[in-house]
């Protein structure tokens, strides 16, 4: 089965080596995830703190870097070395925090309020894929699989895109940042393409559990499934800045 999360593809539950006698569960997973959730919020709370207490965004891009560096290589290690996954995912979980907690204290300080509303929306986006998923009303066919893989492809390659562009040419691509209509249009469909991995997400930590996969893939799926959330809250962070500052 294929996803479009970088942590997961038909081939994560094979020849994983057993290291302890019990099998992965659904119910360890949710412990492990409500974990590196903690570890996210102790982080992101304190540079929070941080940027308030200075008042400043330099004090808090320093934060924003060592997160977003650091995260995408622990998150290399972790999906090339799953059996560190109970060591690689906490640490993770602490430095997506630190990019988190910048990036949300620069969002609320230009427009008030707006945290809270990423923050519900997108745990209420989790209930809800999560309901979808169980009650069968989005079922997990190829087709599905195909489409959302093949979506979150051209997103990645649109962002490799820009990131280019601003680092090489100093300009990011048109429209897809601006507050007008056809940028509020691309966040949103990023969103929905962000959501619908949610149910891959679901789908490969059932399998993992059926399978009998090893108890550190706890660790991993968890791992994995916070790859999804942190994306997902901070497409929403984007799209709530855009709809608010478009008014």
């Amino acid at each position: 089965m294929k996803t479009g999360n970088p942590a997961l593809s038909a081939k994560t539950f094979e020849g994983l080596p057993v290291l302890l006698v019990k099998e992965m569960t659904i119910e360890g997973t949710v412990n492990k995830t409500l974990i590196l959730l903690a570890l996210v919020l102790i982080t992101s709370g304190w540079t929070w703190t941080q940027f308030y207490a200075a008042k400043d965004i330099t004090d808090v891009l320093f934060y924003v870097w060592i997160g977003a560096i650091g995260g995408f290589v622990v998150g290399l290690v972790t999906i090339f070395k799953p059996t560190w996954a109970p060591i690689t995912s906490p640490i993770y979980a602490l430095l997506e925090g630190l990019v988190i907690g910048s990036l949300s204290a620069i969002f609320e300080s230009a427009f008030p309020g707006i945290v809270i509303q990423a923050v519900g929306l997108t745990f209420g986006t989790l209930l809800c894929m999560l309901i979808a998923y169980k009650s069968g009303l989005i079922k997990v066919t190829e087709n599905f699989i195909l489409g959302v893989v093949a979506a979150t492809g051209a997103i990645c390659l649109i962002y490799i895109i820009d990131i280019i562009g601003l680092y090489f040419f100093g300009s990011s691509m048109p429209f897809i940042h601006e507050s007008g209509w056809f940028g509020i249009g691309f966040s949103l469909f990023i969103v929905v393409i962000a959501a619908l991995n949610l149910v891959l997400d679901f789908e490969f930590i059932r399998q993992g559990a059926e399978n009998g996969a090893p108890k550190y893939m706890e660790w991993y799926t968890a791992f994995a499934l916070i790859v999804t959330l942190v994306w997902l809250y901070l497409e929403m962070l984007e799209l709530l800045a855009k709809i608010r500052g478009n008014q």
